[in-house]
């Protein structure tokens, strides 16, 4: 039996972007009903995890200036962002950073009291706001906190969110499993946001939680939204070996070096005048050029890497402003960063591409917005700046909030409910998935999905690779993996992981097949065989619609408003 409650409004996923748009809503109307659902206890959402800090241009009359963060945002990106999404995030954050500081972020602070920040990849400016080097775990502690001041905020955690439901142009509410019972729920209301964040753990080597997984992706794809150039994939310069956890920009920011095996600071050959501060996938494709020409290093696990080199900041600098890093590292590696150098190797970040939306959060679905990084409005592009996703999460957050409460304010008509599409649902999943036969191994699979991904679609990409990659991910999606051992009702992580399973196969072919459509090099997305960007050809999104068969491929064009496309060098 399916049980059923209502809200008014529903934010799928509790970020940066989720809490910033519940108190967005709740602010804008105090009488609706607001559910904040997440398949993780609040203080478990991803965003915790971001470290080095949150773009925003503060200090004008230092020589900062608005336009030079969008012009760097939109030359970060490879001239892929819309110009117009880029303006509104570089005009909207500063005031954002205050109101932060007004609700009791702890923002790193100057000699002389005010808000400091540092350089991050890049920028022109040092123009990253940061809380020593946890602004994620800060954020949303501050962003928790304001919204235990509503009463109209309730929150489902530990909710597994499962399909969308609509009539076609409208949306009618979700459908969702209580985790700690294992009952399944239809919950109706007038308008969504999904907030979900990215879709990282697609990568075996990431520097995402585990409950990184692309569910809230695949819902909208299933429900008929578009994904927008998923191909994007951002790997960070640093992370750490063995375990791929981030060390933050912040520690280059702070004057950190990048080292090869003969000792040299290899990146001035690469970006003479950024140096260790260009842009993530500049320095990416650095690193493995490195050692592909035999400069790297072997970890004792046998991985190439090269080093990270902190030594020359100092105890102090180190325990002061990269304190989390020092004890990461020290934790998982063994290595006391203020004495020894760092192995660090490029690693799966952050997702440009996501649920296709405007300039203000609206998906195709009428009553469906989307934030974070969960969304694709474009203001990235092809390539994000470091410091940006933070900012992007805290103004959509504001802006799909304010938006979907106004959309419930003036009213939604009645719409009779249909059973029949929780019922498709109910049996997609339980006769599909949960009492489901086979003898392949679900875990064993997603393990060799994952590592099929950062072997077949890293930093460097060929046709033959990609191509051999998306075979590979239709003969596992073959197996029988479609199972679940565990019958227990209460907290059933093996049906949760299965089903994750199953969104990340639809997610990752996607992936594939924009990359391989995608025959130039632009930003994240390098092609050895197409080493050149080809603005005749390919200057425009890419789109995917879900098919049973296979992704229907569309584009998409891009908003130009002031910066025609140049080449890019630092």
């Amino acid at each position: 039996m399916v049980e059923s409650i209502e809200y008014d409004l529903i934010i799928c996923g509790t970020g940066l972007a989720g809490l910033r748009a519940g108190i967005s809503a709740a602010q804008k109307s105090p009488d609706i009903k607001i559910a904040m659902v997440s398949k993780v206890q609040v203080m478990r959402s991803h965003s915790v995890s971001a470290e080095g800090g949150t773009a925003a241009v503060l200090f004008e009359e230092e020589g900062d200036s608005i336009e030079s963060h969008i012009y760097d945002t939109v030359k970060g990106s490879d001239f892929l962002a819309d110009q117009d999404v880029a303006e509104r995030l570089c005009r909207e954050m500063p005031k954002q950073v205050y109101q932060l500081e007004h609700w009791g972020m702890p923002w790193s602070r100057r000699k002389d009291g005010r808000i400091d920040q540092r350089a991050f990849g890049g920028y022109s400016f040092p123009r990253a706001t940061y809380a020593s080097d946890k602004v994620g775990f800060f954020e949303m502690q501050t962003l928790y906190d304001t919204c235990q001041r509503f009463d109209n905020i309730e929150y489902l955690n530990e909710w597994f969110a499962t399909s969308i439901i609509h009539d076609g142009q409208r949306f009618l509410g979700i459908t969702a499993i209580d985790l700690k019972s294992g009952a399944f729920y239809s919950i109706k209301a007038k308008a969504l946001i999904i907030a979900t964040g990215g879709a990282g753990r697609l990568y075996s080597f990431s520097t995402y939680a585990h409950s990184s997984t692309p569910d809230g992706l695949d819902m909208a794809f299933r429900a008929g939204m578009a994904l927008k150039d998923m191909e994007f994939v951002q790997f960070h310069p640093t992370g750490i070996l063995p375990s791929g956890i981030l060390i933050t920009e912040g520690a280059r920011g702070e004057g950190g070096y990048l080292l090869n095996n003969k000792g040299e600071r290899f990146m001035k050959k690469y970006a003479a005048n950024k140096m260790e501060l260009a842009p993530r996938d500049i320095v990416s494709r650095s690193m493995i050029t490195e050692i592909n020409e035999g400069r790297g290093f072997k970890h004792e696990t046998g991985v190439d890497c090269m080093k990270l080199d902190l030594r020359h900041l100092g105890d102090e600098v180190i325990k002061e402003k990269l304190g989390g890093i020092r004890e990461i590292s020290i934790k998982f590696s063994g290595i006391d960063p203020a004495q020894e150098i760092m192995d660090v190797r490029p690693v799966c970040h952050y997702m440009m591409g996501g649920i296709h939306t405007d300039i203000d959060g609206a998906t195709e679905l009428q009553g469906v917005w989307a934030a974070g990084e969960a969304a694709c409005n474009s203001v990235h592009g092809s390539n994000r700046l470091g410091a940006n996703s933070t900012s992007e999460c805290i103004v959509w957050g504001n802006i799909t909030g304010s938006l979907a409460a106004e959309y419930i304010k003036k009213g939604v008509p009645s719409t009779p409910w249909p059973h029949h599409l929780v019922t498709a649902e109910e049996k997609r999943i339980y006769d599909g998935i949960f009492r489901g036969n086979g003898d392949a191994n679900p875990y064993e699979i997603r393990q060799e999905l994952t590592d099929m991904m950062n072997e077949k679609a890293y930093v460097y990409r060929t046709e033959e690779k990609l191509v051999d990659g998306l075979k590979k991910l239709r003969k596992l999606r073959e197996q029988t993996w479609k199972h679940v051992d565990d019958k227990a009702k209460e907290y059933n992580t093996n049906f949760t992981n299965v089903m994750e399973l199953d969104s990340m196969f639809r997610v990752a072919e996607v992936v594939l097949i924009g990359a391989i459509n995608r025959k130039e090099s632009r930003g994240a997305h390098a092609r050895i065989d197409y080493p050149k960007r080809d603005d005749t050809k390919f200057l425009h999104h890419t789109l995917a619609y879900y098919d049973p068969k296979e992704p229907i491929m569309k584009t998409h064009p891009v908003t130009i408003t002031n910066y025609q496309p140049v080449e890019r060098k630092y």
